[in-house]
């Protein structure tokens, strides 16, 4: 239980730090989300794996490192997290402000919307698979801060054209917030596990040894 509940905290507050910088106007707001990713797997990482996100915890069961029965109660944590993240953001800011976003509007952009996502999150699981589950980086030191700093590279670099969620579980919870409208949500759900998918791949094919 103390696995899925850390899965719940860190997205919880990964996903609160997007809702509240992003519609409180934070100047940079990647900064502030990376970093709250950082420190999270830090603090999260020795219980869990400080996964936080769906389509990484897809990677880690390709990569033989989750089984399936944990995975599920996993990513059902981490949507439950988003989710009342989310809301709590809403309940945090003054309502004028959430109800005055844009929402991201994807409908011209869906072609460059899902590459932009696939890339990222690709880079994201990538990234954590061989920080945090490869054996020539056993008992490292520096795996919160690759992780975090990779999401911040993504949210500078394409967070303009898909709103850099990397992740379904803030997919879901940009969504309840209304950055993102309902319409969006399959683009986070295809693309971020695709990515995931992929990086599983790239990582067996690299690394055919470690097992």
């Amino acid at each position: 239980m103390g696995k899925y509940l850390t899965e719940f905290i860190g997205t919880f507050f990964l996903v609160l730090t997007i809702c509240c910088s992003v519609v409180g106007g934070a100047d940079p707001a990647p900064l502030a989300i990376g970093s709250a990713l950082m420190v999270m797997i830090y603090a999260g990482g020795h219980v869990s794996g400080g996964h936080y996100n769906p389509a990484v915890t897809l990677a880690v069961i390709m990569r033989g490192r989750c089984s399936v029965a944990e995975a599920v109660p996993y990513m059902i944590s981490q949507v439950t997290g988003g989710v009342l993240a989310a809301l709590a953001a809403k309940f945090l800011l003054p309502a004028a402000k959430v109800l005055a976003i844009t929402p991201i509007d994807l409908s011209t952009t869906i072609p460059q919307a899902l590459l932009a996502e696939l890339l990222y999150t690709f880079a994201l699981a990538y990234v954590v698979l061989n920080v945090a589950t490869a054996k020539a980086n056993a008992n490292n030191s520096f795996y919160g801060l690759a992780i975090g700093f990779t999401v911040l590279a993504g949210a500078f670099s394409v967070g303009s054209i898909s709103g850099g969620a990397f992740n379904p579980a803030v997919g879901v919870g940009l969504t309840v917030m209304g950055i993102s409208p309902l319409a969006n949500i399959w683009v986070y759900l295809v693309a971020d596990f695709a990515g995931g998918v992929a990086a599983a791949m790239a990582f067996s094919f690299i690394n055919p040894t470690d097992k």
